[in-house]
């Protein structure tokens, strides 16, 4: 949700629907056997990444010619992206054909990966990193993140592992008086008071829609408590109940009064980060994979000294905390069960060693591997996530994460109508809980 969750980023509209719900069909029937079949030893480390992901593409690429060389030499990496909205049809289609790469990134919703796990088309992770010996590189809080969102289960590999909150643009908050916000109340306040100086308040990707259900969830979970979307899977409590339809109208308001700018709809992921990165808009939601992008001076004019990194605010009178951080590990990555041999172990080992000194040195971005080596933060913003990271004592999904695909991508494509006013908060937890029900 990347990752966002990734510097790993996000969804748009699923397209070529045809195809997809044909690929599906394969899909199901593929998942409706043993997971039988056959697969040769493979000839590469094949990687199907989305395009929006450079971050775990460029570390493996550094680690192929410095620590997993000899890994790379048996075994050599070879990469291939798709449109992060056209990979869950892509993931579809090859699993109907027995024919998934080495290594791929998983599904938009934990879902996808969990049928194709029940097909015996995902390995198992925890035994095979447990045979490797290497297990105990994976940090403790990203496996109960990867276990809560996979049914108790290692289903990827935490390349990445991010908490979520709202970067801020210090100058701007200095030079209008605005101190951080504590609560939902002093967050809005905050917003009015930049609008008010023709400031955009917040940049936010319509067009992905995750940043903008993230804030509802944020929202429900400062109001009502932890579990508050647990219930919603559980159905003890539908989305349509009014105490979750005000998180949406909570939103919404945000929208109405113009805070997330004009065209909000239009804007991608990358158009949102640049907008704040570039000093235009005051906050941004997002999660820690932004580090990468923060620490790069090439996208990051602003100055990664003038960020700085608050948790989404209390809601007065609400049941949950505000060190509640809504964590997950990016876009996850899993590894095919058919093609995991010795070759394949060897690179896995490698990478579960060295991966994470690697892309916090290289790319500052924090991922759910042991650091093994001393590195620098790049920056300041890095070391107050880093630090936040380690102190949590609790922490959340997102809105989306119990949901099945389809309810995903309804929720997240019609998000920008919920801020733009064209759909009514009340409709739009209707629609999301319509294709809940109809999971």
């Amino acid at each position: 949700m990347t990752t966002d969750s990734s510097a790993a980023r996000r969804r748009t509209r699923l397209a070529g629907m045809t195809a997809s719900a044909a690929a599906m069909v394969v899909l199901v029937s593929a998942c409706g056997g043993t997971g039988g079949g056959s697969a040769s030893a493979p000839k590469n480390f094949d990687y199907l990444s989305v395009t929006e992901n450079t971050t775990v593409k460029t570390a493996l690429t550094t680690l192929s010619k410095g620590e997993c060389k000899s890994a790379d030499d048996a075994l050599p990496l070879k990469v291939e992206t798709v449109p992060q909205a056209s990979l869950d049809q892509k993931l579809q289609l090859l699993a109907g054909q027995n024919a998934l790469p080495v290594q791929f990134a998983a599904g938009n919703a934990p879902a996808l990966t969990q049928k194709l796990a029940k097909a015996g088309q995902v390995a198992d992770l925890e035994k095979q990193l447990k045979s490797l010996g290497v297990y105990d590189q994976l940090e403790p809080a990203a496996v109960s993140t990867i276990k809560a969102l996979y049914g108790g289960k290692l289903e990827v590999l935490p390349y990445e592992y991010n908490i979520e909150g709202i970067f801020y643009n210090k100058k701007i908050f200095t030079s209008n008086g605005l101190t951080v916000p504590g609560t939902w109340d002093e967050l809005v306040d905050a917003a009015a008071k930049l609008e008010a100086k023709g400031i955009q308040p917040f940049s936010a990707s319509g067009q992905q829609g995750w940043p903008i259900t993230r804030l509802i969830s944020g929202y429900l979970y400062r109001s009502l408590g932890p579990d508050a979307l647990q219930k919603v899977a559980d159905g003890t409590a539908k989305l349509t109940d009014p105490e979750y339809v005000k998180a949406a109208q909570q939103v919404a308001d945000l929208g109405k009064k113009g805070y997330f700018g004009k065209g909000v709809g239009s804007i991608d992921y990358d158009t949102s980060l640049n907008q704040f990165l570039t000093g235009k808009a005051g906050m941004l939601y997002m999660g820690s994979w932004a580090l990468a992008n923060i620490a790069d001076a090439k996208q990051d004019t602003l100055g990664a000294d003038n960020i700085g990194f608050m948790p989404f605010p209390a809601v007065a009178g609400g049941k949950g905390s505000i060190d509640q951080y809504p964590s997950n590990v990016g876009l996850g990555i899993t590894l095919g069960a058919k093609t995991f041999d010795k070759k394949t172990g060897a690179w896995v080992s490698c990478i579960a060693k060295n991966y994470g000194s690697t892309a916090l040195k290289d790319q500052g971005s924090i991922s759910g591997f042991k650091v093994n080596t001393e590195v620098q933060d790049k920056n300041k913003v890095t070391t107050q996530v880093r630090d936040t990271i380690s102190s949590s004592q609790q922490n959340v999904l997102w809105f989306e994460a119990l949901f099945g695909t389809k309810a995903t991508t309804v929720s997240q494509t019609n998000a920008a109508g919920l801020v733009s006013g064209s759909l009514s908060p009340e409709k739009f937890m209707q629609t999301v809980q319509d294709a809940l029900s109809a999971t």
